[in-house]
């Protein structure tokens, strides 16, 4: 009798043949609604999306390139990662965005209500029922459009709660790429809307609080998300004063410490920084435009955070059979300089989360950053 229990997977095998059967072998099967698939970008692409085609043969498959991949057995960097979704349990409404340079919202909202309309059709056709569901936004993390899509998105669909992850290029921030339909997929996104009879729980963390040291931006480029100006003076070098390092050099590992914040809604949201630029421009991995004032944000206990979540997302739906998870690059950066990369991964391998570290996470209709974000699915 078939397995209804969500299938993990990962395999850290250098040449991608290898890494894709491995992870097959591992979550494969003809039981499967569908299978996520979380790629490095050091990998050859093409070698990739042929293993696959290979490998799952008809079972449809959906994914990203990553900045590190989480597995049943940890973090790795240079590998794959991937679930496998028994069709007993679930189903999935799949729509593909592309030419994301052109974004249009009329556009985005008819797919999106397409694609709502298919998942009710097979809902109501297949064994699962009126069963519930959430929707999966995986996106091109070098495309700029996260804000636009996952508004048009979210503001769509009726309540089904979006969580998602912007897909990443290691630490190169050149080119990243969604999976969908055989193939990656630049200057795209796929949006799944899953149905399940499972019990699962959306959510967001992040371990920051605000302080009281404000900066306004004085000269941006909505566009292109890059800051020329705060407090009318150079931007990275005023960022710099105000965190208490002006003179030293700016780093992913600074920026990863020391982010800063907007409040929005009555809440406060991290704008993390990509990058210095030569000309003391700041280029940051959400929107961020002149006139907004940003917050200095200080580090409470991550690793502390995490646990607390974990204790509260088994109170709502119980012992998970798996958690994905979105985990931003920039907080992996943290781990790491914090030396908690061992204690988080050993926590991710209780809590059977997999996923990928990326460029930016999606939740409900914001993109925001520096956050671990996913949702919580229970036991068969």
């Amino acid at each position: 009798m078939p397995t209804t229990q969500l299938r993990r997977g990962g395999s850290d095998a250098a040449e991608p043949w290898s890494a894709v059967g491995e992870l097959h072998r591992q979550i494969g099967g003809p039981d499967l609604a569908f299978a996520l698939v979380f790629c490095s970008p050091q990998y050859d692409l093409s070698e990739v999306a042929a293993a696959i085609r290979h490998h799952f043969g008809d079972t449809r498959v959906f994914g990203c390139t990553t900045a590190g991949e989480i597995t049943p057995f940890g973090y790795i960097s240079g590998g794959l990662s991937g679930i496998g979704f028994p069709a007993s349990d679930f189903a999935v409404a799949p729509t593909l965005f592309q030419d994301l340079k052109d974004f249009k919202i009329a556009t985005t909202i008819e797919q999106t209500r397409l694609a709502m309309a298919a998942r009710a059709e097979s809902a109501e056709s297949g064994s699962l029922g009126p069963s519930d569901g959430f929707a999966l936004l995986l996106v091109d993390g070098m495309s700029v459009r996260e804000e636009q899509l996952v508004s048009a998105i979210g503001n769509t669909l009726n309540g089904t709660p979006l969580v998602g992850g912007s897909a990443g290029d290691g630490m190169n921030f050149g080119r990243s790429y969604v999976f969908c339909d055989g193939r990656f997929v630049d200057d795209a996104a796929v949006l799944l809307l899953i149905t399940t009879r499972r019990r699962f729980s959306v959510f967001k963390t992040e371990h920051f609080v605000p302080t009281d040291c404000k900066m306004v931006v004085t000269g941006a480029d909505l566009e292109q998300r890059r800051v020329y100006e705060i407090n009318a003076e150079p931007a990275a070098m005023e960022y710099a004063r105000l965190v208490g390092l002006a003179g030293k050099p700016l780093s992913p590992k600074i920026f990863a410490a020391h982010p800063v914040m907007v409040r929005v809604g009555g809440q406060y949201h991290v704008r993390a920084i990509q990058k210095v630029n030569p000309d003391n421009s700041l280029t940051f991995l959400c929107a961020i435009d002149e006139g907004i004032v940003l917050t200095v944000a200080k580090g409470v206990d991550l690793l502390e955070d995490l646990k607390s979540l974990f204790r509260r997302l088994q109170r709502d739906v119980g012992p998970p059979d798996l958690i994905i998870g979105c985990d931003c690059v920039l907080r992996n950066l943290e781990i790491e300089e914090r030396r908690l990369k061992s204690a988080v991964s050993d926590l991710f391998v209780e809590q059977h989360v997999v996923g990928f570290c990326t460029y930016g996470e999606q939740y409900m209709s914001m993109h925001v950053n520096q956050t671990f974000t996913g949702v919580i699915i229970g036991a068969p």
